[in-house]
């Protein structure tokens, strides 16, 4: 019996030897999200974990943090920054105070649709931004689809420029979108989605902006009459890893995670196209009031920001701001 025993004891020893060998080999990756589960980043996530996990064989897991588990945007970013979570799924408004550039594809009415966006943003102009988030500590591993972003309100339809005047209006922390709705006359406030619905249950805010599907799957209709189609910014989302993390990986498992993000981001963009007017309808049948947006009304409001691409310049180097709109209009 005590020999029995004995290799018993050896056996469990062994195991847990081994055991211990493979959980230290394993690297463990925490990512977050501020998205609702069934929005298309937080399902882009799922895609980026299973890529992951499948091409390390299992030497990489991917614990995934969706629908602000970990806190809102600005949290999850500052998490990322200090390296208590690997990365991130966001807006790249949340990154605009450490990389004001982005401020500059941020414009008022810059891009007519989804493929010129990406045609400016997947080239050199995007490269660089990806050098300025280096220079800030973050790895960035691309760039994928928010949407266009379209108004809210519980006061009135939207049919003149009048009707913005006066709004208070939940914006992004990011300075252009701030300002856009400044030079509309309306009382813009920065603050985390996290804060937005109750903000606008308790009347703190008579209006938001916010993709289709955002203010469906946050359930905004709920606490919003008035919907208009003003795509007044066309908004990316982008994935970002704490640098020093990102570069600890082997370059095999660089390579692998840089890759997943990259079919997690078509995917995402492809679903997001896919889904868009369905989230509109959807926004419809539970009861808002849709009031498209005349192409006239359209035009005074690009008129009435116009101003805005020049005092982006008091903040971000000039010769970027016309790159950008440079590149704009070579896409056209």
């Amino acid at each position: 019996m005590t020999k029995i025993s004995t290799l018993k004891a050896v056996a469990v020893l062994v195991g847990g030897v081994l055991f211990s060998s493979y959980a230290s080999s394993t690297e463990r990756l925490r990512v977050a999200g501020n998205f609702p589960a069934d929005h298309s980043v937080s399902r882009a996530m799922e895609v980026f974990k299973t890529e992951v996990e499948s091409a390390s064989g299992g030497e990489i897991q991917v614990d995934l943090f969706p629908a602000m588990q970990l806190g809102g945007a600005t949290e999850n970013v500052d998490q990322v920054r200090s390296g208590s979570i690997f990365a991130v799924f966001t807006s790249i408004a949340y990154f605009s105070r450490s990389v004001p550039e982005y401020e500059a594809v941020s414009l008022p009415f810059l891009f007519n649709n989804r493929d010129q966006a990406f045609q400016v943003m997947d080239g050199p102009l995007g490269q660089q931004l990806d050098s300025k988030m280096a220079s800030q500590g973050y790895k960035n591993l691309g760039y994928g689809e928010l949407g266009f972003r379209h108004v809210t309100n519980s006061l009135r339809p939207l049919k003149s420029v009048e009707d913005f005047k006066g709004l208070r209006i939940r914006l992004q922390p990011n300075e252009v979108h701030l300002q856009t709705f400044r030079a509309l006359g309306a009382n813009p406030v920065s603050m985390d989605v996290s804060e937005l619905y109750s903000a606008l249950q308790q009347g703190v805010m008579d209006a938001q902006e916010n993709p289709y599907n955002i203010i469906s799957s946050r359930r905004f209709n709920e606490v919003q009459k008035y919907l208009s189609n003003t795509g007044h910014f066309y908004d990316f989302i982008n994935v970002a890893a704490n640098k020093r993390k990102f570069e600890k990986l082997s370059d095999e498992n660089q390579a692998i995670v840089a890759e997943a993000t990259k079919k997690a981001l078509m995917w995402q963009r492809k679903i997001a196209a896919e889904e868009e007017e369905s989230w509109r309808q959807r926004l419809v049948d539970d009861g808002m009031i849709y009031t498209p947006i005349s192409n006239e009304l359209r035009a005074e409001l690009r008129q009435a920001t116009l101003s805005v691409s020049d005092t982006i310049k008091q903040r971000v180097n000039p010769e970027f701001v016309d790159a950008v709109l440079k590149a704009v209009s070579e896409t056209e």
